[in-house]
C-alpha cells in the first residue's frame, strides 16, 4: 500500500480546498479510508472517514457542516473537500486506510489505521 495525499496549500479564511489521496495499492475499494490532522506539539487529531462497502461517512464535531469526505474506487482515491476554512483548521492532513477493526476499534482512533501516507500542509489564514 502506498498513500499520497496532495492538494494542500496556503488559503485565507472562508475558502475551500480539496485533498486528494490516492492509494497505490490493490486493497482501497474494500478499506475504510480516514483522514487525520496534526498540529505541532499536538496529538493527530480525527477529522473524516468513510466506510470501504457502504460508503458511510464520519466527520468530527469541528468540521461537520464543512468538510466533506468521498471515494472513487476506480481511481483508488478518497478526497476531503474543505469549506469554509478556519485558521483553527490549519495543519498537515493526513491519509489512512484503516486496518483494525476488532474490539475497542473505531474510525476515530489513528491506532485503528496501519497504513499512513505522508501527510500535506494546509495553511489557513486569518
Amino acid at each position: 500500500v502506498q498513500l499520497q495525499a496532495f492538494g494542500g496549500g496556503l488559503v485565507q479564511a472562508g475558502d475551500s480546498l480539496t485533498l486528494s489521496c490516492v492509494d497505490s495499492g490493490r486493497i482501497f475499494s474494500s478499506s475504510a479510508m480516514g483522514w487525520f490532522r496534526q498540529t505541532p506539539g499536538k496529538e493527530r487529531e480525527f477529522v473524516a472517514a468513510i466506510a470501504g462497502s457502504s460508503g458511510t461517512t464520519y466527520l468530527s464535531d469541528s468540521v461537520k457542516g464543512r468538510f466533506t469526505i468521498s471515494r472513487d474506487n476506480a481511481k483508488n482515491t478518497v478526497y476531503l473537500q474543505m469549506n469554509n476554512l478556519k485558521p483553527e483548521d490549519t495543519a498537515v492532513y493526513s491519509c489512512a486506510v484503516r486496518t483494525y477493526s476488532g474490539p475497542g476499534g473505531s474510525y476515530f482512533y489513528a491506532a485503528s489505521y496501519g497504513y499512513w501516507g505522508p501527510g500535506t500542509l494546509v495553511t489557513v489564514s486569518s
